[in-house]
Order: structure tokens, then C-alpha cells, then sequence
């Protein structure tokens, strides 16, 4: 097909990664910054087989949905993906997004709640993770590159972890390769951690950043001299007041340390949580597997009504903060494994809680775990497509999807979370 450099098409729908997705005679283009319903005028810059992209020139018929998006730099960070639609229709192209992958990919025939605003579509992330410049600025990168966006403020940030990153600018030198800023939303607590590429440590600087803002509680210097795109290598050094922070998540206190994860939004997790305990309706005897548990988050919190709950995770770091947090609750009936899920023994269970990385799960372990056959399985996903392979699997031997509900997790991005309850039949 020969198509001219600039041409006009109409936008249908919306891409995975939050683009507008048009037809030109038949041919897919994936236009960055374009919305559905819109007619726009666009340059073509790059032809595949079966689809092409085009950078989006003007918009010539604007969507009722379209909104003057908060940030100037909206668009050339790669952060968020579609701040430029209201917020409403945010949540209603996410719904969508889940529903077609477990229609078309998974083959299912489901009904999908409607995606479930986050309490704060802006200002909620509890971590940012910014690389310097050459220039000693702190910044973000633009969308599938490493070309470095300096940035004055990030909007989606909470509040407290901006006014860290405010306070910090000054001190910033080319010294430092990252600086990642991890917030505690719920007990005001910051951790700085400072990525460097040589050895030596930052004493002084850290003592200085560890007065700028009360609510900075330790300075952590990581040493990473790899010129990979890994942030953090397992190279920590206290610097300055102590190595972790601590955060409440329903009801219950977990530590944080420089290089576990913590969930990036927290009331929204946990009104994720209260759902994934809501579908596992346990009674207090059942035997319940969290895989890949975490700092065991959820595992603590399904301990308090079953029985006994088994977490496994690969990453051992993670599993000894696990091993802490339940310490920190004076939870018993909990036992974790540091290994990957996929390797674990499992025994008879009554409730599986499945929450895998964006790859999803191992068939085999799949596979294993439906001949088992525990009651319910809940499943947590991040990426609609993985979720719909492996529902499919599971609908496959012997279980059916009872609800699937969304949650937004990251206003302004494309991400959707979803949880899912599956009974055996």
C-alpha cells in the first residue's frame, strides 16, 4: 500500500499503551496522543507488515472527552499515557481494555464491572524514580527512550514526596545516576535512596538531605556501577538516620525498605485487598496460597481469617521483609517460602491467591495447581492479556470466572489492575 506522507483518518479505539488506533484502507496506524471519535491529521512514520505508526500532526475533529491535560509536559515525559481524556472515560477505556482481552484473547464469555475510580486520580503515587542529567537536574524519561525530560514537578506525585523532591533540587550533583524518593502516604515517613555509579559514599550529602524535611526519615546511598537499564543493584549503604520506612495498610503495619516493593498507590490497594478478601470468603479454617506474595501485604491480611496461609515469592529480600511484617503483627499462622511459585510443593489448599508479575503465571504451575482444585482461586493481574491466557487455562480444567472487577490503580496511565474470582466447577 503506498500512502502519503500526511494523511487524515479516524480514530476507532484505544491502543494498550494508551494511543488512538485508526484505519487507513484497511491499514492499522497507532497514533500517540490521538482519542477515539476523533478525525486527525497525522505524518506516517513507520510501515509494518499488518500496522504502521503515525505522529499526530492536528486534531481536526476533537473528542467531547478530550481535556487540557495538567502537565506541561504532558506528552514528551513518558509517565502518563492519557492525561489528555477526562477522567470518566479514563476508567470506561479501562473496563473496555479488560473486557476485550478476556473476550478475544481468553475466548471467555464475562460480564466486567466497571473499573473502580482510584480515591485520588492525581497525586497518588507513593515512589518516583529519577534519573540526573548530565546537566545535575532531576528528571524522567520520554516514552520508550532514554532521552531525559527535566521536570520541575510531577503531578501524579503525592504530596509529601514533592515537597522531598522540591527540597532536594539543589543538592543534586552529577554524581548521582538516580534518586528514588519512597513515601509512607499514611504515617508521613520519606526514604531517599541515592543511585551513584562510584563507591565512594555521600556521608555529608545524605546528612544534608536527612535535614531538609522532617518527614525524612533515612538516606540510603546505592552503589550501581553497571551501565544497565537496572536502577538498583544489591549494593545499599545506610548514609544517614535509618534504612526503611514504615507504612500502614489496613490496619496493619509493614515495613519498607530501599529495595522492596510496596504497592505505588495506597487506598487504592487496599480497597484492592478488602475485594481479593471479599472474593476468597474465608471462613477461618481454610489453607490459603498467596503466590507471589511480596512483603507479604496480602498474605498478613488473609492470615487474620483463615487458617493458615503459605506465601512464596522468588525474591529473598522480599521474603525476609515478609518474615518482619508478620513479626511486626504478631501474626503466626502464616508460613513463606523464598522461591519461585512455580517451584513450590504446593499442598492442599482450600484458597489460592495468585498475584504474578506482568508475565503471568507458568502454565505447568497452572496446570498443578487446578489439579488440586481448590475452591476459589483469585487472581490479580496487571496486563489484560496474560490475565485472559491464563483464565483461559484455568477455565480449561475444571474452573469458571464468577466476577472480574477492574481497579484503577495509575490514573493517567494506561496500567489497569484487575482482580478475578474463579470457582471450581
Amino acid at each position: 500500500m503506498k500512502q502519503p506522507p500526511q494523511t487524515n483518518i479516524d480514530i476507532q479505539r484505544l491502543g494498550i499503551d494508551g494511543e488512538g488506533v485508526g484505519s487507513l484502507e484497511g491499514f492499522t496506524l497507532f497514533v500517540e496522543g490521538a482519542l477515539p471519535s476523533e478525525n486527525v491529521q497525522v505524518e506516517i512514520t513507520e510501515k509494518r507488515k499488518t500496522y504502521g505508526r503515525a505522529r499526530l500532526l492536528q486534531v481536526l475533529s476533537s473528542s467531547p472527552h478530550r481535556v487540557k491535560p495538567l502537565c506541561p509536559l504532558f506528552g514528551k515525559c513518558g509517565g502518563c499515557q492519557l492525561m489528555h481524556l477526562s477522567y470518566p472515560q479514563q476508567l470506561l477505556a479501562k473496563q473496555t481494555r479488560v473486557f476485550d482481552a478476556l473476550t478475544r484473547i481468553g475466548k471467555l464469555s464475562v460480564e466486567v464491572a466497571p473499573c473502580l475510580p482510584s480515591p485520588q486520580p492525581l497525586a497518588y503515587r507513593n515512589k518516583i524514580q529519577l534519573p540526573v542529567s548530565p546537566r545535575g537536574k532531576l528528571g524522567l524519561y520520554a516514552k520508550d527512550s532514554h532521552n531525559l525530560v527535566e521536570i520541575e514537578r510531577c503531578y501524579i506525585h503525592c504530596d509529601l514526596g514533592e515537597k522531598v523532591f522540591q527540597a532536594l533540587q539543589p543538592l543534586i550533583t552529577t554524581d548521582l545516576r538516580h534518586v528514588l524518593i519512597k513515601t509512607a502516604v499514611h504515617t508521613n515517613q520519606v526514604l531517599v535512596i541515592l543511585v551513584t555509579s562510584s563507591s565512594q559514599l555521600l556521608t555529608s550529602l545524605g546528612e544534608q538531605i536527612l535535614k531538609l524535611v522532617p518527614e525524612i526519615k533515612g538516606i540510603v546511598q546505592n552503589i550501581q556501577p553497571d551501565p544497565t537499564n537496572t536502577i538498583l543493584s544489591k549494593n545499599f549503604h545506610l548514609l544517614a538516620g535509618q534504612n526503611y520506612i514504615e507504612e500502614t495498610l489496613c490496619g496493619l503495619t509493614f515495613k519498607v525498605s530501599p529495595a522492596s516493593f510496596f504497592q505505588v498507590n495506597p487506598p487504592q490497594a487496599e480497597r484492592l485487598y478488602q475485594k481479593a478478601l471479599e472474593f476468597a470468603a474465608l471462613n477461618g479454617a481454610e489453607t490459603v496460597l498467596d503466590a507471589y506474595c511480596g512483603v507479604g501485604t496480602l498474605t498478613l491480611l488473609l492470615a487474620q481469617k483463615a487458617g493458615h496461609v503459605i506465601g512464596v515469592e522468588y525474591a529473598s529480600v522480599a521474603i525476609e521483609d515478609a518474615k518482619e511484617n508478620a513479626r511486626r503483627n504478631n501474626i503466626h499462622n502464616v508460613t513463606f517460602h523464598a522461591m519461585a511459585a512455580e517451584k513450590l510443593d504446593v499442598p492442599p489448599l482450600d484458597v489460592a491467591v495468585l498475584n504474578p508479575p506482568r508475565k503471568g503465571c507458568d502454565k505447568d504451575f497452572l496446570l498443578r495447581l487446578a489439579n488440586l482444585k481448590p475452591k476459589r482461586i483469585i487472581y490479580i493481574s496487571c496486563d489484560p492479556a496474560t490475565l485472559a491466557r491464563d483464565l483461559r487455562i484455568l477455565c480449561d480444567n475444571g474452573y469458571r470466572v464468577e466476577q472480574v472487577q477492574p481497579f484503577d490503580m495509575f490514573p493517567q496511565t494506561a496500567h489497569v489492575e484487575t482482580v478475578v474470582c474463579l470457582s471450581y466447577v
